[in-house]
């Protein structure tokens, strides 16, 4: 199978959970015999791009178009269906996240293809073509046979394990023909966080709750992920409390995290909060109450008091 994906990229530079998407896209190929291309959309470096070639991808489409620099789902879905046309593709793979699965879902339409979002595994080829995905904010998972002839997935953080390899995938120049309805809807500016690292693509967290007691006494947790290279994070009633950023609130109604490592902080554990955080490969919690519902849900725990444990933390990991 020609196997498409469809790439994220920050500044030119090819997204973490791209990476990953690239890596499934090339194992799905693999199992199928077929080959990845990849499809890169806005203006950027084509020796950054060449770097899919690291994770699988044999070839990357480059649209420079200006006007895709930024996140447009109608003229992405656009894009990404010419793409299809181009290389044959029947397998199309995307990251999950706010712009992928809009993409998806556009594309799918207008494809009649079949969509599975939120794929946690490698598909199952054998007699069929099978997915399977988390469903109910990650607390169950379903199978999903997927049998029109164009499959889009959207993977969710981690579904793969990423080996960055030797390679480089040769750039070409895709230009994609669009109308006046793809922009229809055009982005006027953005505004980033001010966190350094997006909760959505880091690898570690250290996220806070009211255990922490106030926003002035945060500095520990901070420590600690600066320590890490971690991103911080928060539970809502922090948010709530404006005790730190909205944009750092973890959760059901929040953000949904996957890192590899999770470190609440003082967080006791609602369901709410458990939602946004069950895709995390290790989750440590740091709570002095033994009682606490989060504990359930750790592969590690520490019974003790934020404020005592988190410069220990920080101070071993300085010196190890």
């Amino acid at each position: 199978m020609s196997v498409l994906v469809f790439l994220e990229t920050d500044k030119g530079i090819i997204k973490k959970t791209s990476q990953e998407a690239i890596a499934y896209g090339a194992a799905v190929a693999s199992a199928t015999g077929g080959t990845v291309t990849a499809l890169a959309l806005g203006e950027g470096d084509a020796s950054e791009l060449a770097k899919a070639g690291r994770f699988g991808a044999a070839k990357v489409l480059h649209a420079a178009d200006p006007r895709l620099n930024q996140e447009n789902s109608l003229a992405y879905a656009s894009a990404l269906v010419q793409a299809v046309g181009a290389t044959g593709s029947t397998v199309v793979i995307l990251a999950k996240s706010g712009i992928g699965d809009a993409v998806a879902a556009r594309a799918a339409a207008r494809l009649k293809a079949a969509i599975v979002s939120g794929a946690t595994e490698l598909p199952d080829t054998a007699g069929g073509f099978s997915v399977k995905r988390s469903i109910y904010t990650g607390k169950a998972f379903a199978t999903v046979e997927m049998k029109a002839p164009v499959k889009i997935i959207a993977i969710r953080k981690n579904a793969v394990d990423v080996q960055a390899e030797e390679g480089s995938a040769a750039v070409e120049v895709f230009n994609p023909v669009f109308g006046d309805n793809d922009f229809k809807a055009t982005v006027t500016g953005s505004e980033k966080a001010g966190t350094q690292l997006s909760l959505t693509d880091a690898d570690i967290i250290v996220s806070g709750g009211r255990g922490m007691k106030g926003p002035e006494n945060w500095q520990p947790l901070i420590d600690l992920a600066q320590a890490l290279g971690a991103a911080t994070g928060c539970s809502k009633p922090v948010s709530d409390l404006d005790w730190r950023p909205h944009h750092e609130h973890i959760g059901q109604t929040g953000i949904k995290v996957a890192p590899n490592l999770y470190i609440a902080c003082g967080i006791s554990g609602a369901i709410q909060h458990l939602a946004g955080v069950n895709g995390s490969k290790c989750i440590v919690v740091i709570n002095k109450d033994p009682e606490a519902p989060f504990f359930k849900a750790a592969d590690y725990g520490i019974v003790g008091d934020v404020f005592d444990v988190l410069p220990r933390l920080t101070k071993a990991i300085k010196e190890g």
